[in-house]
């Protein structure tokens, strides 16, 4: 069935996901990091689970973000069906399989890390899953790991920058995780070709809307000929 695809794809990113967020938690104390070349780190930070290491409403925006990511995934999961059925552009149907599998990514850390590791700490010790004491926090209040740091450029702005003159600057500065990643590559890809997606959809709906007067004009030239 054409589904096992998208579904496919949302296990695989799901996995590799939570493979890498697994391996950090239980390897490294927070803020450290792992550097893989001059301009790509495992940096290991945690946030309250909004895209890129930003934050909004402390517990209580934590608690609605989660259950929007959820009550969102719940709507995108439906609409992938459906997409599926009509036969959507392939596309198009992977965008938003990327989508909900970066949401589901980091819904997965907010429902159950809080349960299932203990707490990290700068300078370590690192975190322990399962631990008999017990998790650092409650179901849907855990915190996403992110990890991915590329810091392309680095430097100082020159003095006559307005604001910013002689101050150090690096880009790109968020730390990120794969499901931000799947999210943010499924957007933009939707956003880039989008005219390539619905083209093929427009084109049939405006062949299908020629007014019934013009067909029989159509029909009386063909008998006619």
């Amino acid at each position: 069935m054409k589904i096992f695809r998208p579904i496919g794809l949302i296990l695989f990113i799901l996995v590799v996901d939570q493979t890498l967020k697994f391996w950090i938690k239980l390897h490294l104390p927070l803020t450290d990091n792992i550097k893989i070349t001059p301009w790509f780190y495992l940096y290991f930070i945690e946030n309250e689970g909004m895209a890129f290491g930003l934050k909004w409403g402390g517990e209580a925006g934590k608690l609605l973000l989660t259950l929007f990511r959820i009550v969102a995934v719940s709507f995108f999961s439906y609409w992938l069906l459906n997409l599926v059925k009509k036969n959507a552009h392939w596309g198009f149907i992977i965008s938003v399989a990327m989508i909900i599998a970066g949401a589901m990514g980091n819904i997965i850390d907010s429902i159950f890390y809080g349960v299932i590791f203990s707490e990290s700490h700068p300078g370590g010790p690192v975190a322990q899953l399962f631990p008999a004491v017990g998790g650092y926090g409650t179901w849907l209040h855990g915190r996403v790991v992110d990890m991915l740091y590329f810091p392309l450029i680095e430097g100082v702005f020159p003095s006559w920058v307005p604001i910013w003159g002689g101050e150090y600057f690096v880009f790109f500065r968020p730390i990120f995780n794969i499901a931000d990643f799947s999210i943010s590559t499924g957007v933009i890809t939707i956003l880039l070709f989008q005219k390539r997606f619905f083209g093929k959809d427009k084109k049939v709906e405006v062949e299908t809307s020629i007014p019934a007067e013009n067909n029989s004009a159509i029909d009386r030239e063909n008998s006619i000929e």
